[in-house]
């Protein structure tokens, strides 16, 4: 007899992205195949998979960098009407980054409130207060071409962060971090989704990604770990 449970994640929880379909191919290759997904208000998913297998494809169908083949990727407010856009904070990986750019952390930290209206001391004290959670104060105004790799990343995660957005997209998030800087990044992605929806892409299961509800793996399609100890969707009962 199967037991059915009340006030899941899904019972409390609407969608704030949805896959319908969503293929992706290029030329005659297809990178996903018959994608459908629903990221929760409130998931912290992490996706691993194989290279190759469309992580990062995914995530760019995710934030509409990427137009699918075929299906759709819808946006809802917290009323569940669709969007065209929503408040997102996005981690690319550091090899899509132009570090010849001539632009400072300060400046790249700041571009993350781009479109925000706000006062200039606010504004000020919001990207002084970001470099210092990055722990970047004494690099705070080195062009991004003098940086280590992971400078240049926690550079990047101030961007993506300061804003508070909605929904907080991270691609490799510890790619080129050091021990000392892995283990604040873990307090501040812990503090983050107590009101952030989060979508993780990670090569290997981390402590990071443990911090997951719901694991998803990518190779072209979609699985669910159905596994007890995550969020299990209605799927997985079927």
């Amino acid at each position: 007899m199967k037991t059915v449970m009340t006030d899941t994640i899904e019972d409390i929880a609407s969608p704030i992205i949805e896959l319908n379909g969503a293929w992706l191919r290029y030329e005659h290759r297809v990178v996903l195949r018959d994608v459908n997904l629903r990221v929760l208000r409130g998931d912290f998913m992490a996706i691993t998979g194989p290279n190759g297998g469309g992580k990062t494809s995914l995530l760019r169908l995710m934030l509409k960098l990427l137009k699918p083949t075929a299906g759709r990727v819808v946006y809802r407010d917290g009323n569940g009407n669709e969007v065209r856009r929503l408040p997102i904070g996005y981690l690319p990986q550091k090899n899509m980054v132009d570090s010849r750019f001539p632009i400072t952390v300060r400046e790249v930290v700041a571009s993350g409130l781009l479109g925000k209206r706000m006062v200039m001391d606010e504004r000020n004290h919001m990207v002084e207060e970001t470099i210092r959670l990055m722990g970047m104060e004494d690099r705070a105004d080195a062009p991004i071409g003098a940086l280590s790799g992971g400078q240049l990343q926690r550079t990047l995660l101030g961007r993506a962060i300061i804003s508070k957005p909605e929904v907080l997209v991270l691609d490799e998030p510890l790619s080129y971090i050091d021990k000392r800087f892995e283990h604040r990044l873990y307090d501040i992605v812990g503090q983050l989704a107590q009101d952030t929806t989060i979508v993780l892409v990670s090569h290997e299961m981390s402590a990071i990604a443990g911090m997951a509800n719901r694991h998803i793996i990518v190779d072209h399609q979609l699985h669910e770990c159905c596994a007890h100890h995550h969020y299990v969707p209605s799927e997985c009962d079927e």
